[in-house]
């Protein structure tokens, strides 16, 4: 019996991403809009890669905290 790894998504929709750092949906949108946040479409879907969403996240904590 094999066990099978949990992976990682590579990348997340908007309403995903504003789970995963507890900011809003309209927050993530505003993000990409400001270029503060890339996100690019695969056909209809809007996609955040989480590398991407980890150093935004990132850098807001580290804005914040001055």
């Amino acid at each position: 019996m094999t066990t099978a790894a949990i992976t990682q998504p590579m990348a997340v929709g908007p309403e995903e991403a504003a789970r995963l750092t507890s900011h809003s949906r309209s927050a993530i949108y505003s993000a990409i809009a400001k270029g503060e946040l890339q996100a690019f479409k695969s056909g209809k879907r809007r996609l955040i890669l989480v590398k991407e969403l980890e150093v935004w996240i990132n850098r807001v904590a580290k804005e914040s905290s001055r």
